[in-house]
């Protein structure tokens, strides 16, 4: 091989780890879509049968797909109930429909249109990174519907039949869920963000993935031999020999490196002169807690149940919640576990829900808010939540985006309303059940003192803090660079709401991003965060420099960064301090290591 004969692209790292081998285009081709006007009401009526026909042929083509997926990935399938929910869609199914029938349009074209619509709809929600990443659903919904329509066959992965490196123009949540880590070495997507399903399912498969790659389908080939960097981004195609050996050393590097550190994750979380915190997962469904376990995860600390209410085309009733909490409850037994209350806003709910007017829906009426404004919803679900709590006692109660008093107030007094409830038919109950807030916006920043005298927990939720704090949406490319966790305004936010925690006597967590990132350890320790709440498969790496940590060591350096200006200046002291403690963890994951690593960077030429 010849060093100056690759190429070398970037994206956006999306999935930590390095993938080496040919790659395989999935190409599915442009589909045609012919303009023709319906002659007659029995034209009409054969058009709409048609549209119905393929609508019910890509629905039962999901749910063979579901059906097909491997027990230890049975939670992804909710991806493909969102799908076969937006197939369903009024806005959607409905509106094709009626493009038929008044403007006699055939299938093909109202289904573009409806979806046309929809995605309108989305766009218009700037600051709602959700909403944004929903239209990769819509598209895939509406080109599965479209290809029936065409006569064209939908291909799946399931025909990969070599390990490869799998690059596309995007990948489905019905393509994303059907990758199998035997197979796939890595994923390259020209579109994309750190939130798709692509990103998230490989994530969580140990997967290295490079989105948002700009015209990777044309310049990568078939076959063609591709390095892909998960976490720099970096694609080599065609890599010489001195790139190869790098990164296979790299790859071997940092393999023995995870494997090493993997065996010591069921250690508690304690520094070395003998501060101990709590080191616990982020889960959406009860089939991840194997994982969660496996990787040493301690306790549950956030458990996201409007996966639950998403995923439905009705509302979920009572018993259906109650048996999804008591399964968690007893799995976990007795380690604890935080269920946060429905964490969404009206535009994210189903048929289910009264469709709201809101010009923006991310300041709008969403998660405390919409639970308060439906009580019904949410007295269903605390009824659930309590009763569950009985299992084992290990239940905590979470109220997400708290931004003052009142809404305290009237949780609690739902709240209470409920146990009085239960408690009149002798329904059993943890009545010391903690009942505690999200400090996720400024607001709560500002007002942490006197929250924390009405609940018996906090937990900072960094990825909302950070957005709000800064006004930056961090899914707008425009201004993407300004999203820093490291901005002197969060560390401040965290450091307050921390100490009127303590003050008050209360425990403070922290479940956002930030939390899994093991760079961060010194700091956050330093500003003594109780527990770290995180992606199941981040928690080895965390554990690990945790327990190497001497919190007098850590409490000073975050008493030297809080007095700093700029968040440049923080991460380079951040930078300095993991070089110089956890030199391997810096130098195996760290994309600008040029220090004492066996490795050395090659000379790149080119881009």
């Amino acid at each position: 091989m010849n060093d100056h004969s690759s190429l070398t692209i970037r994206g956006i790292g999306a999935a930590p780890g390095i993938a080496i081998g040919k790659a395989f285009l999935l190409e599915r081709g442009r589909i045609p879509v012919p303009r023709y006007r319906l002659f007659g009401e029995q034209a009409v009526a054969e058009e709409c049968k048609r549209f119905e026909k393929a609508v019910a042929e890509a629905e039962a083509d999901l749910e063979a797909i579901k059906k097909s997926i491997k027990t230890e990935f049975r939670e992804h399938a909710r991806l493909l109930e969102v799908q076969q929910m937006i197939l369903r869609d009024p806005s959607i199914y409905d509106e094709s429909l009626r493009y038929i029938k008044e403007e006699r349009t055939n299938a093909q074209l109202a289904v573009i249109k409806s979806l046309r619509k929809a995605k309108e709809l989305f766009n218009s929600l700037s600051n709602d990174e959700y909403a944004k990443s929903r239209i990769a659903d819509v598209n895939a919904a509406g080109d599965r519907v479209i290809r029936i329509l065409a006569g064209q066959n939908h291909t799946n992965l399931e025909h990969l039949h070599e390990r490869a490196v799998i690059v596309a123009h995007d990948l489905s949540p019905a393509d994303a869920i059907q990758l199998q880590a035997g197979r796939t070495l890595g994923i390259v997507t020209e579109i994309g963000g750190s939130v798709s399903h692509t990103s998230i399912v490989a994530r969580s498969l140990g997967i290295p993935a490079v989105t948002g790659v700009e015209n990777a389908a044309r310049l990568i080939s078939n076959n063609d031999f591709i390095i892909v960097d998960g976490r720099t981004g970096i694609i080599i195609i065609n890599p010489g020999e001195s790139e190869l050996r790098f990164y296979t050393n790299r790859q071997d590097e940092i393999s023995a490196y995870l494997k090493q550190i993997s065996r010591h994750a069921h250690l508690p979380a304690q520094t070395s002169d003998g501060h101990r915190v709590s080191a616990e997962a982020n889960i959406e469904a009860v089939e991840e807690i194997v994982a969660a376990k496996d990787n040493g995860a301690e306790a549950i600390g956030l458990y996201r149940t409007e996966f639950f209410f998403m995923n439905r085309v009705e509302l979920p009733d009572e018993e259906s919640l109650y048996r999804d909490y008591h399964d968690l409850a007893e799995l976990m037994a007795p380690s604890q576990v935080t269920i946060r209350t429905l964490d969404l806003g009206a535009e994210k709910l189903t048929s289910w829900c009264p469709t709201l007017e809101e010009a923006n829906p991310a300041l709008g009426l969403r998660s405390i808010r919409l639970c308060l404004h439906y009580k019904e919803i949410f007295k269903t679900q605390l009824r659930a939540i309590l009763r569950a709590s009985a299992v084992a006692r290990n239940i905590r109660l979470m109220l997400p985006l708290i931004s003052g008093m009142e809404e305290i107030y009237q949780a609690r007094r739902i709240f209470k309303e409920v146990q009085a409830e239960l408690s009149a038919k002798r329904i059993p109950f943890d009545e010391d059940m903690p009942f505690g807030a999200m400090i996720e916006v400024p607001s709560a920043v500002a007002m942490a003192d006197l929250l924390a005298q009405e609940v018996d927990f906090f937990s900072i939720g960094t990825n909302d803090l950070i957005q709000y704090a800064i006004g930056i949406d961090r899914s707008n490319e425009h201004v993407a660079y300004l999203y820093e966790a490291l901005h002197p305004g969060v560390l401040r936010f965290i450091k307050q709401a921390v100490d009127a925690g303590h003050e008050a006597g209360i425990p403070v967590a922290l479940c956002g991003e930030m939390a899994g990132e093991p760079l961060y350890v010194p700091i956050l320790l330093g500003l003594k965060i109780d527990s770290f709440s995180m992606n199941p498969v981040a928690l080895p790496r965390v554990k690990n420099l945790i327990r190497r940590s001497s919190m007098k060591e850590c409490c000073r350096f975050a008493n030297q960064v809080i007095h700093m200006r700029t968040a440049s200046e923080i991460e380079q002291a951040v930078s300095k301090m993991v070089m110089r403690k956890f030199p391997e963890e810096f130098h195996v994951f760290d994309p600008n290591w040029t220090g004492n690593s066996t490795l050395a960077v090659p000379n790149k030429s080119g881009s």
